[in-house]
């Protein structure tokens, strides 16, 4: 249970830190152009932790199912194809924040834009799924706890982070564009997967 927890943990770091930045991304908008009124940057908010605890607790599902059949696939491209949707998410933030707040088209609460950071977050997960079942995880029983343990951590760590952002993110987005930071964090947690795998 212990190693449970532990690796529930490092797989939501990620969630972590992806929804801290959406949170001060979100707080920021509120301040200098409110568009909106109401719960709906909570309702993003909640909506995004789903999104990030339903597919970090999949991806290892799916890396369980397709380990006897296509694992050194899977370990082959898997942190190729994280890696460039996190540069891809992070350049388009970085090209967000050299715009007028008005030209702005990435927004952190849409729908679309949260899938791609959950998908992209989560697909280093599928390792996580192949040990498993490396390492005597042999049936669907067996994997309904740890899963439950992955998808209920980053869900609560996203809710932390994303309120955390919004909380604490005023003082950091006078200094630096909050759009500037969340690209360099996601490109950064791309090349950290990139690193991770390679080596």
């Amino acid at each position: 249970m212990l190693e449970i927890v532990l690796i529930a943990l490092a797989l939501a770091m990620d969630c972590f830190t992806v929804s801290t930045v959406c949170g001060m991304i979100a707080g920021d908008r509120r301040v200098t152009a409110p568009r909106s009124s109401g719960n709906g940057g909570s309702v993003s908010a909640l909506r995004l932790a789903l999104l990030f605890g339903v597919f970090q607790a999949m991806m290892p599902l799916i890396g369980w199912f397709l380990t006897s059949r296509f694992s050194e696939q899977l370990q082959a491209v898997d942190h190729w194809i994280a890696f460039a949707m996190l540069a891809f998410m992070g350049g388009k933030m970085i090209v967000e924040a050299f715009k007028e707040e008005e030209e702005k088209t990435m927004d952190p609460g849409r729908l679309k834009t949260q899938l791609v950071l959950a998908v992209a977050t989560s697909i280093d997960a599928l390792a996580i799924g192949i040990s498993f079942a490396c390492t005597g995880y042999d049936t669907i029983d067996q994997l309904v706890v740890p899963l439950i343990m992955i998808g209920a951590v980053s869900f609560v760590m996203s809710i932390v982070g994303s309120e955390l952002g919004k909380k604490f993110g005023a003082g950091i987005t006078k200094k630096i564009r909050p759009e500037l930071l969340g690209g360099l964090i996601l490109i950064a947690i791309g090349v950290k997967v990139l690193v991770e795998h390679l080596s």
